[in-house]
């Protein structure tokens, strides 16, 4: 099987921390989202993972060759024209099946039986409140046979919203669907979808079923950044035990990177602190600080703080991206 990530976006809504480095490469409980999405794919028969990367993509490459040794092909967007259109840029050498996975979100969901499955393709789904801002399925029988794929539905009828895993067990058939959508031009909001490839062989009789992955949780938007942050030191990434000593407090669960300095600090709960990150006479909890930044004489809850950043000052809520400064001072200082 190979393995299919398209992650060329800008990462707008995570921006100032996106204009620096790529989306994916954001520390959530220690560890980039690439980092976590990777991981899942242990145990799995992967032949090859390809990467469609864009802006900063060689951060991508960087990371991957550092920190894995699976084979791995990149491939470049250079127009944005949506999902499908990133997909049909790597379609070289992809005639098998193929599991695609997108980095918006991490997630948990039982990927050993895919091969076995009886159906041309799996599309993994998660019930939603609100699905307007998703692409959705339509399913019918015992089986949850999938009969239509919508994005970004007006209304709130169906509510399973495609999680961005897929498994197609021919991704030739795939690639040859993209090629008719992309043929008759069929878009949504100007771009390509996934799903309306999907349509398409749906509607030249592919058989794909639904499945609901255990755990979503977005990376998409600061907040939930966060909240994702939360879910994974609930489980299983908290590491306080390493806390340095001295005259300071962790609340669990956090997580502390390679040798993070606390001095009359309280952090937690739900912090990440990057390697090499001091914080001084803080509290930090429910935040993000990136690797070597400083927090000095704050109270920091709900932030996102860049790598190298530097922070002083009153109570606060930040989002601040790589090599920023804050400094707040009281009136009259």
């Amino acid at each position: 099987m190979k393995v299919l990530i398209p992650l060329a976006g800008f990462g707008t809504r995570l921006r100032p921390l996106t204009y620096t480095r790529p989306k994916p490469l954001l520390n959530v409980a220690g560890k980039p989202v690439l980092g976590h999405i990777l991981d899942s794919l242990e145990g799995l028969d992967v032949e090859e993972v390809t990467f469609i990367i864009g802006y900063l993509g060689d951060q991508i490459r960087e990371y991957v060759a550092e920190s894995y040794h699976f084979p791995a092909r990149f491939v470049e967007q250079k127009e944005l024209l949506g999902q499908a259109h990133a997909l049909w840029l790597a379609r070289d050498g992809i005639d098998g099946p193929v599991l695609i996975i997108f980095v918006d979100t991490i997630f948990k969901a039982d990927l050993g039986g895919i091969a076995g499955v009886a159906a041309d393709g799996i599309i993994y789904v998660k019930e939603v409140d609100d699905p307007r801002r998703f692409g959705v399925v339509k399913v019918t029988g015992p089986d949850a046979t999938i009969i239509r794929l919508i994005e970004k539905p007006a209304g709130f009828e169906d509510r399973l919203a495609v999680s961005g895993i897929y498994y197609i067990k021919d991704g030739a058939w795939l690639m040859r669907a993209v090629d008719t959508l992309m043929g008759q031009q069929r878009m949504t909001q100007g771009e390509y979808y996934l799903a309306d490839a999907l349509q398409v062989m749906i509607e030249q009789g592919a058989h794909f079923v639904a499945r609901e992955v255990e755990v979503w949780e977005d990376c998409g938007k600061p907040e939930t950044v966060l909240a994702t942050n939360r879910y994974l030191l609930d489980h299983g990434h908290d590491n306080s035990g390493t806390a340095p000593p001295g005259s300071s407090a962790i609340v669990k669960p956090v997580h502390l990177g390679a040798g993070v300095v606390l001095e009359e600090a309280v952090v937690g709960p739900y912090a990440t602190l990057g390697d090499g990150a001091v914080v001084r006479r803080s509290v930090v909890r429910n935040s993000i600080v990136g690797k070597q930044a400083l927090v000095e004489d704050s109270l920091l809850t709900g932030s996102l703080i860049g790598d190298y950043a530097v922070v002083r000052g009153l109570p606060i809520k930040l989002n601040i991206g790589d090599s920023s400064q804050v400094d707040i001072v009281a009136a009259g200082e």
